[in-house]
C-alpha cells in the first residue's frame, strides 16, 4: 500500500508553535519537558516511576474492570488493563472528545498513533509494558460541538435539548438518526457492517459513554486498547489534594499565566486560566465554581460554600467536581502511569501552557507527541494526479496559489513578471539618486511612479493568467475537482470526513492498513493510497 509523505510546515495547515516545536528551536524548551524520541522515554520512565503510587494504580485497574464488566473486549485489552498494578507497566494516552459515530477522521488517527507508539516502545524497552489509553472526554458539556458527523458532504445530525455532563446523555432520538443515515449509506456488505454498528452502538445502550466506549472497544479491541471513564468518585478521590489546593490558592491561574505572558511574545494563546479551573457537576449540570465576596458560588445556581466548607464538599463529594482543560491535563497524569499524551495540534498548544504548573505541583511533565495526520487517496485518485502532474506540495496549496502556480507550470507562456518588477525596481534606484542630488522634493514623486508602474505590472500579470486560465479551463476544472475530493470544503479530509465514508469503500481493512502504514514518531504529514 504505497505511502508518502510530506512536512506538516509545507502542508500550511499547521501553526508556528507546532512548526517551531518540531524543529526543536531551542527558546521553546521551557514550555516541554522532553522531546517525543524514542530514545528520551527511558528518563521518562525513571522520572514517571517515582511518582506513581501503588493504590492509584489499584484504583485505577479496579475503576476499569467495572467499567469492561459488561462489555465484550479482547484478551490483549483485558490484559493490559491487569498489568497497570505492575510498577512496570506505563500508559501512552490520547484523549477524545464523545462524538456522534467517532465525528471526524483524525478521531482514528489519534488512537492509531497512541496503539503503534506503544508497539514501539516495546521493541525498544522490552522490561517495560506499554497501554494505549483513549481518555474518554465524558465530562465536558459542549454538546453542539459533538452532535454531527459528516458523510458524503452532508451533515448527519442529532438534534436533542442537553445539559450537564455529555458522557451521561440519553441515547434516546438516535433512532431517527439511525434512519436517516441508513438511507445515505445504501445496501452493500459494507454498507450493512456500518448500519449494525451504528444501531449496536446507539440503539442498545442507554448513554453516550457506555455508547462510544463500545464502539471505540469494537474498532480497537484487537489492538489491546483500553478506554477510559474518568469520571468516577474512586478516581476522584486520588485528585483531592489538588482540588482542594485549586479553590483555596489559585495555583493554577498563577502559573498558567505566568507561563501564558511568555508565550504571548512569540505565539497565540490557546486558552486563559480562569481563577478556580472546576466545576460543580450534578444530574444535568456543569456549572462553574467562582469566588466572590468571600463566598464561593456555582454559577447559575444557589449552591455556595464559605472555605472549609467548599473543602469539606470536596472530600466528601469528590465526584461533584470536574476539571475544566487546565485541570483535566493534571488530573490524567496524577491517574495515570503516563509518559506521554498524543493530540492534534490545537490540544499540544495547550499543553504548553502548562509546564510550569506541574513544576509548581511537582508532578511530571509527559512527552507531547503530534499526532499522525493523513490524507487518503484511492488508486483512481492517486493516478488522477500523477497525470495532471500535481505533486504533494501543490495539492496542500490553498485554491489560488494551487490554480496559479498549475496554470504557469502547463501554459505554453511565461506570465511571471518577477524579472520585469526587478528590472524596473533597479531603474527606479537610479532615478532616486538623481532626485537626491538634485532636488529631494522629488522624491515622493518617484516614489509614487515607482508604485503606480508596479501596480501596473502586476494588474497586467493577473489579467494575463485570468486569459491563461480561460484558455486552460478543461484542465483547471480537473485540478480544482481532484482537489475538493481530497480537500472538502476547503479543509483538511481529517478535520472533515467521517470514517464511515472510507469503510464503506475499503471495510475491514481500514484500520488495518492504517495501523500498518502509520509511524507516530516519524513526525511528518503521511499520503496514504487505499
Amino acid at each position: 500500500m504505497p505511502t508518502d509523505c510530506i512536512s506538516f510546515k509545507k502542508t500550511g495547515y499547521f501553526s508556528s508553535l507546532i512548526g517551531d516545536y518540531l524543529d526543536e528551536k531551542p527558546e521553546q524548551k521551557v514550555f516541554y519537558n522532553r522531546f517525543p524520541k524514542l530514545e528520551n522515554f527511558k528518563a521518562q520512565i525513571e522520572e514517571k516511576q517515582s511518582t506513581v503510587r501503588l493504590d492509584i494504580r489499584i484504583a485505577l485497574a479496579e475503576t476499569l474492570e467495572k467499567q469492561y464488566k459488561s462489555i465484550e473486549t479482547s484478551n490483549a485489552t483485558l490484559k493490559n488493563i491487569e498489568s497497570l498494578t505492575s510498577e512496570n507497566t506505563f500508559t501512552i494516552t490520547t484523549g477524545h472528545q464523545l462524538n456522534l459515530f467517532t465525528g471526524p477522521l483524525y478521531f482514528l488517527y489519534k488512537i492509531v498513533s497512541t496503539i503503534n507508539l506503544t508497539k514501539t516502545l516495546k521493541q525498544k524497552y522490552p522490561n517495560y509494558n506499554f497501554v494505549p489509553i483513549y481518555w474518554m472526554a465524558t465530562e465536558d458539556h459542549d454538546f453542539e460541538e459533538i452532535n454531527y458527523f459528516n458523510f458524503k458532504g452532508k451533515k448527519v445530525h442529532w438534534t436533542k435539548e442537553a445539559s450537564g455532563a455529555v458522557g451521561e446523555l440519553s441515547t434516546e432520538g438516535l433512532d431517527a438518526v439511525f434512519n436517516q443515515f441508513s438511507l445515505e449509506l445504501g445496501t452493500t456488505k459494507n454498507a450493512e457492517n456500518i448500519k449494525s454498528l451504528f444501531k449496536e452502538t446507539y440503539l442498545n445502550h442507554d448513554n453516550l459513554a457506555e455508547a462510544t466506549r463500545y464502539l471505540a472497544n469494537k474498532l480497537f479491541k484487537d489492538y489491546g486498547l483500553v478506554i477510559l471513564d474518568a469520571n468516577e468518585r474512586t478516581l476522584k478521590k486520588k485528585f483531592v489534594p489538588f482540588m482542594v489546593d485549586e479553590v483555596i490558592n489559585n495555583t493554577a491561574c498563577e502559573s498558567v499565566t505566568k507561563t501564558n505572558e511568555k508565550l504571548a511574545i512569540h505565539y497565540g494563546i490557546q486558552v486563559n486560566p480562569r481563577e478556580i479551573n472546576l466545576f460543580y457537576l450534578a444530574e444535568n449540570l456543569r456549572e462553574r465554581i467562582v469566588f466572590e465576596n468571600d463566598t464561593y458560588k456555582v454559577i447559575n445556581t444557589n449552591i455556595t460554600w464559605n472555605k472549609d466548607e467548599i473543602a469539606k464538599e470536596i472530600l466528601d463529594f469528590p465526584e461533584r467536581f470536574s476539571p475544566n482543560v487546565i485541570m483535566r491535563p493534571l488530573y490524567q497524569e496524577i491517574i495515570l502511569p503516563n509518559l506521554c499524551y498524543i493530540g492534534g495540534g490545537g490540544e499540544l498548544a495547550y499543553w504548553f501552557q502548562l509546564k510550569q504548573f506541574f513544576n509548581k505541583v511537582e508532578e511530571p511533565f509527559p512527552i507531547l507527541l503530534l499526532r499522525n495526520s493523513v490524507l487518503i487517496q484511492s488508486e483512481r485518485q492517486s493516478k488522477k494526479l500523477q497525470k495532471l502532474q500535481i505533486s504533494n506540495e501543490d495539492i496542500f496549496l490553498k485554491r489560488n496559489s494551487f490554480i496559479n502556480k498549475k496554470v504557469r507550470e502547463i501554459s505554453n507562456i511565461d506570465i511571471d513578471f518577477s524579472e520585469q518588477k526587478k528590472l524596473l525596481k533597479s531603474q527606479f534606484e537610479g532615478l532616486y539618486k538623481l532626485a537626491e542630488e538634485t532636488d529631494k522634493s522629488f522624491l515622493g514623486a518617484v516614489k509614487a511612479q515607482e508604485v503606480k508602474q508596479i501596480k501596473g505590472l502586476d494588474a497586467l500579470e493577473k489579467r494575463l493568467l485570468k486569459a491563461q486560465k480561460r484558455k486552460l479551463s478543461d484542465q483547471v476544472s480537473r485540478m480544482i475537482d481532484i482537489q475538493n475530493e481530497l480537500f472538502p470544503n476547503g479543509s483538511l479530509q481529517e478535520r472533515n470526513t467521517n470514517f464511515s465514508e472510507f469503510y464503506l469503500e475499503y471495510g475491514e481493512k481500514l484500520i488495518p492498513e492504517l495501523i500498518k502504514n502509520l509511524n507516530p514518531l516519524q513526525q511528518e504529514f503521511t499520503l496514504l493510497t487505499l
